[in-house]
C-alpha cells in the first residue's frame, strides 16, 4: 500500500506525459486524477492505522548509495508526522486534479499540465516519506523543478517565464543553505539517516565549529542552515519575493503550491528536525522571529493588493509565518495542526478565486468586480466559508489552529512568547480586514467590470464547484475533529517519536480575557470592513490621499523587489555585461578566434605574392634556401 501511495502519481505523470495524446485529453485527465485519488484513499488508511494502531514502518525500496560506512537507502518512512503529510498532500492534490479538468478545459496543453501536477505530487510524497536527508533533498529539488514548470506553464507569457525563473533562483538561495546543513551533518555525524543523526545529537551539543576565527555551536549552525532552506521553500521574509509572482501560473498551480505542498515543506522540515532544534534555543528564537516578521509583513501588504490571487498568496505567506512562529516556541504539533487546517481553507480560497476569475472572463483585479453575489451564489458561499476559516471565526477550522498558536505563545511565558502572541493577535486583525476586503470588493457594492456585461456573469461548471465543496467541509470541520488528536492533552500518544519535546508544553488555558481577544476582533472586523469597503469608501480614499507614502510602501511590498534589484540584480547584470563586452567580445574574440583568423589572412595575403608564376623566381628561392642550408652545415 505504501508503494502505491508513492508511485501512483508517478504512473499518472508518465501516462499523461507520454501517452496523453493517444489516450485523449479528457481520458488522460480523469485517469491521472483517479490515480492520485487512490493515493489519497490509501493515505487515509495509513493515517487510520497510525491513529488507531500506532502503526509505523520503514519500507526499503532499494539501496541507493553504499560507499564504505556510508549507506543511503531509498525508503518509505511512515510515522505520525508522515501520515499527516500524506493525507494533506495526496487529498488536496487529488481535489485539485479534478478541479483542473474543468479549469483547463480550453487549454490545448492540458495533458502536459496534468503530467506536471502528478509529477509535482510524486516529488512532494518522496520528500515527506524520506528517512534520510539526501532523499528529502531529492524530493525537495524535485518539487522546486516542478514548481518551475508549473509557474511557467503559459511559457508564451513573458511575465510567466520571469516568475518561474524568479521562483527557481530565490529557492536556490535557500537550497544552498540547506545543502550546507546536510554537508555539515555528514561531516560531523558520518551519516544522513534521520534516526542515526537524532540519536547522536545530544552527544554533540558542545561541539564547536571555527570558521574565519569565529566560533559557532555546531547544532545551532546546522539548524540555521536547514532553516534557511525552509525560508526559501516556505517563502519567509527576505526569501519571499517569488511567492506573489508565482500567481502567473494557472490557478490550480497556485492552490497546489500554496495550500498543501511546496510552501509547507519548510514547516515539515523544521518539525521533522525537532530532535535537533530542541537543542538550540538560538535557532528556535530565530525561527520565531522570522515567523513573526513574515506574518506581520505579509498581512500588511495584503491590505492594499488588488489582484485577487495575490491577496490570497500573501495570506499564505502570513499563515506560514504563524506556523514557524509555533515551531519556534517549541509547539511543533500546533504548527502541523495549523498546516493541516490551512491546507483545506487555503485551497478552497484559491479554487474559489479561480471560479471568480472564470466568471469574470479571466479578470483578476477586484476593483473591476463587485455586485455579483446573487449571480454566483455557490462561489460566493464557498469563498465566505474559506474566509471565515482563514480569519479564525469561532468554531471553524482556522479558529482552533490559529488561536492555539497564539495561546501557546502566551503560555511560553517569556519575552519572545509574549511578543509572538501580540504579533499573532494584531496579524489576526489585519487578516480579517484584508480577507473581508476581498469578499466585499469582489461580491458586494457596485458592478465595476466594463469589459463584460453583468448578465454574462455565471457560475462555474459543476466539475469546478464540487471539489471546492469537499474542501469547504474540511474548512468547517477539520479543526474541531482533529484538535484533540493533534494538540490535546494526550497528543503524545499520537505523535510518539515523530516529534521531540525536551520540555513538555503546557496545556492549561490562558486567562479568559486573553482567549477572548482574537475571536472578538475577528468578529468586529466584519462590520468594520463592510462599512469601510462598501458603505463609506471615501474614508479610506481620504486616508490614502493623506498617507501616500505608507500606501505606496505597502503597495510596493516594502520595496523588497526594488532593494534586491538595486543590491543584487543590477550589479550582477553590469558585471555580466562587462565580462561579455570587454572580456568575451573585446578580448577573447578579438585576440582569439577573430585575431587568429586575421593573422592567418594577413599571412596568406603575403604568401600569395610569392606565387608569381615565373620559373626564375622559384629557382632563386631554392638557391637562397640551399645557400642557407649549406652555411648552417659548414658553421655547425
Amino acid at each position: 500500500m505504501e508503494y502505491l501511495i508513492l508511485f501512483l502519481p508517478l504512473i499518472g505523470a508518465f501516462i499523461s506525459g507520454f501517452f496523453g495524446k493517444k489516450i485523449g485529453n479528457r481520458n488522460t485527465q480523469i485517469l491521472a486524477s483517479v490515480l492520485v485519488t487512490l493515493s489519497g484513499i490509501f493515505s487515509l488508511i495509513i493515517f487510520y492505522k497510525v491513529l488507531a494502531l500506532g502503526y509505523s514502518e520503514n519500507k526499503l525500496i532499494f539501496n541507493w548509495i553504499s560507499s564504505g560506512n556510508f549507506n543511503v537507502n531509498w525508503s518509505i518512512y511512515i510515522d505520525a508526522l508522515t501520515a499527516v503529510m500524506l493525507v494533506v498532500v495526496s487529498l488536496i492534490s487529488s481535489i485539485i486534479h479534478f478541479y483542473s479538468i474543468g479549469y483547463m478545459n480550453h487549454d490545448p496543453h492540458k495533458t502536459r499540465f496534468t503530467a506536471y501536477l502528478s509529477l509535482f505530487t510524486f516529488a512532494m510524497l518522496t520528500l515527506v516519506t524520506a528517512d534520510n536527508f539526501l532523499q528529502l533533498f531529492f524530493g525537495w529539488e524535485g518539487v522546486g523543478l516542478c514548481s518551475y514548470l508549473l509557474i511557467g506553464f503559459w511559457y508564451k507569457k513573458p511575465s510567466a517565464n520571469a516568475a518561474a525563473i524568479k521562483a527557481f533562483l530565490v529557492n536556490r538561495v535557500g537550497d544552498f543553505g540547506f545543502a550546507i546543513g546536510i554537508f555539515l551533518i555528514f561531516l560531523f555525524y558520518g551519516t544522513v539517516n534521520y534516526n542515526e543523526v537524532f540519536q547522536q545529537t545530544p552527544m554533540l551539543i558542545q561541539e564547536k565549529l571555527i570558521f574565519f576565527d569565529i566560533e559557532f555551536n555546531l547544532i545551532t549552525l546546522i539548524c540555521l542552515m536547514l532553516f534557511i532552506g525552509a525560508m526559501g521553500k516556505s517563502a519567509q521574509i527576505f526569501l519571499h519575493t517569488w511567492l506573489p509572482d508565482a500567481m502567473e501560473g494557472p490557478t490550480p498551480v497556485s492552490a497546489l503550491i500554496h495550500a498543501a505542498t511546496m510552501v509547507t515543506a519548510g514547516v515539515f522540515l523544521v518539525v521533522r528536525c525537532s530532535p535537533m532544534f530542541e537543542y538550540s534555543q538560538t535557532a528556535l528564537n530565530f525561527v520565531t522571529t522570522i515567523g513573526m516578521l513574515t506574518a506581520f509583513f505579509a498581512a500588511t501588504v495584503a491590505l492594499v493588493q488588488n489582484d485577487i490571487k495575490k491577496i490570497v498568496a500573501y495570506s499564505t505567506c502570513s499563515q506560514l509565518g504563524y506556523m514557524f512562529l509555533a515551531a519556534g516556541i517549541g509547539a511543533y504539533n500546533v504548527a502541523i495542526f495549523h498546516l493541516f487546517t490551512h491546507a483545506f481553507f487555503k485551497a478552497l480560497l484559491f479554487l474559489g478565486s479561480g471560479c471568480v476569475i472564470h466568471s469574470f472572463n479571466e479578470q483578476q483585479d477586484i476593483r473591476s468586480m463587485g455586485g455579483v453575489w446573487k449571480k454566483i451564489p455557490y462561489t460566493y458561499t464557498l469563498m465566505i466559508i474559506g474566509t471565515l476559516a482563514l480569519t479564525g471565526f469561532p468554531f471553524l477550522s482556522g479558529y482552533y489552529s490559529k488561536d492555539a498558536i497564539i495561546e501557546f505563545a502566551y503560555l511560553k511565558g517569556n519575552a519572545i512568547g509574549y511578543y509572538a502572541a501580540f504579533v499573532g493577535i494584531f496579524t489576526a486583525l489585519l487578516t480579517s480586514i484584508y480577507s473581508w476586503r476581498l469578499i466585499f470588493k469582489t461580491f458586494h457594492g457596485k458592478y465595476n467590470n466594463k469589459e463584460a456585461n453583468l448578465n454574462s456573469i455565471q457560475e462555474s461548471s459543476l466539475i469546478m464547484l464540487m471539489p471546492s465543496c469537499l474542501l469547504a467541509i474540511g474548512a468547517i470541520f477539520a479543526g474541531f475533529i482533529f484538535k484533540e488528536i493533534f494538540i490535546g492533552p494526550n497528543n503524545s500518544e499520537f505523535w510518539k517519536n515523530s516529534i521531540l519535546f525536551l520540555n513538555a508544553i503546557q496545556h492549561e488555558h490562558p486567562p479568559l480575557w486573553f482567549i477572548s481577544i482574537t475571536p472578538v476582533i475577528v468578529i468586529l472586523a466584519i462590520p468594520l470592513s463592510y462599512y469601510l469597503f462598501v458603505e463609506n469608501e471615501k474614508i479610506l480614499k481620504n486616508f490614502v490621499d493623506k498617507n501616500k507614502f505608507l500606501y505606496n510602501f505597502l503597495l510596493r511590498k516594502w520595496y523588497f523587489d526594488e532593494i534586491y534589484n538595486f543590491i543584487f540584480v543590477e550589479p550582477i547584470k553590469k558585471i555580466g555585461l562587462l565580462f561579455w563586452k570587454k572580456g568575451d567580445i573585446d578580448t577573447i574574440d578579438r585576440y582569439g578566434p577573430d585575431g587568429l583568423s586575421k593573422i592567418v589572412k594577413i599571412i596568406s595575403d603575403k604568401a600569395v605574392n610569392f606565387q608569381s608564376g615565373h620559373l626564375y623566381h622559384y629557382a632563386f628561392v631554392m638557391l637562397v634556401g640551399l645557400s642557407i642550408l649549406l652555411t648552417y652545415l659548414i658553421l655547425y
